[in-house]
């Protein structure tokens, strides 16, 4: 698959990602992570090439099933908002209580509750990725997560890599979008089974003074047509703690009305703070509507 003309928004790429495995995919620039994230997810269509699921081409099976996590401007919660908040609202969605009393009594239960009154911008990048991941699939019918850029929030990998294969060691398929740098730290854990969705890596040539020829290193990364099978994610590190079930022991008194944690509609994507015009070609050569959120309107 490609995005935008010439592949300037997506180059083409091809990857695969499975129920109970985790898979990287390398993307750079500051729209192909997201435009990844998108398309893997079945919420953007792609120029060229298809998406399928269990193969078939099933874009409202797709976002039913994948949750996509943090991606840029699209579900990524604003940072001036407390934790609490953000816990709230997906609790909402998820159909079950969303009072500020029932998200301090999930974050306790899952170990963060001295963080309910922090901004999720200033929460530490582990916490931020497992406190999301974990709402994400509170949502019935959530099979798989793609996380986009965890990386861009700093920490070191290992948080965040750690989390991810404990959720495919749980049964979700798990694609992680992921920058160079991360590609370069998870490489050196021997970790790394990334698809370059940036292009090719040029090496880097640095002229060593007193030297008559200079070294090169070079750094590659291709695409495969080889991909994990259900029961080849890596294994989960001993000591993670389990994570308790949402104990929904007040959920009935306060839920939304009408809401049905069962039932996903056309509408999801608005619930997970995504444009509504997030299907439409990201080329920046094409005149987009002047009303859309990708040029400021109100999302």
């Amino acid at each position: 698959m490609s995005k935008g003309r010439g592949g300037q928004s997506l180059p083409t790429t091809s990857l695969e990602f499975h129920s109970g495995a985790v898979r990287f995919a390398l993307a750079e620039t500051e729209q192909r992570p997201t435009v990844l994230g998108l398309i893997a997810s079945g919420r953007m269509r792609p120029d060229t090439g298809r998406v399928t699921i269990d193969g078939d081409s099933n874009n409202k099976a797709l976002r039913r099933t994948i949750a996509l996590v943090d991606a840029p401007d699209v579900s990524d919660p604003h940072p001036d908002i407390t934790l609490a908040g953000v816990v709230g609202e997906e609790l909402m969605f998820a159909g079950v209580g969303a009072t500020p009393l029932h998200a301090r009594r999930w974050l306790n239960q899952l170990g963060f509750g001295e963080l309910a009154g922090v901004p999720i911008g200033n929460v530490d990048p582990a916490a931020r990725v497992r406190i999301l991941c974990e709402l994400a699939i509170l949502r019935e019918g959530t099979e798989g997560i793609v996380l986009v850029a965890p990386d861009r929030h700093g920490g070191s990998p290992d948080g965040w890599w750690r989390i991810a294969s404990e959720f495919a060691d749980r049964g979700y398929a798990m694609l992680v979008v992921i920058g160079g740098s991360a590609a370069v730290a998870l490489e050196r854990m021997h970790e790394l089974e990334a698809i370059n969705a940036s292009g090719p890596i040029q090496p880097l040539v640095l002229d060593r003074p007193g030297d008559a020829a200079s070294a090169s290193e070079s750094a590659s990364a291709s695409a495969s047509g080889e991909h994990s099978t259900i029961d080849a994610g890596p294994e989960s590190p001993d000591g993670l703690p389990a994570v308790p079930p949402f104990d929904d022991e007040y959920a009935e008194e306060d839920s939304p009305a009408g809401a049905d944690p069962g039932s996903v509609s056309e509408n999801a994507d608005a619930e997970h703070r995504e444009r509504p015009d997030a299907d439409t070609n990201t080329d920046p050569d094409t005149d987009p509507d002047p009303d859309t959120e990708e040029n400021g309107g109100e999302r």
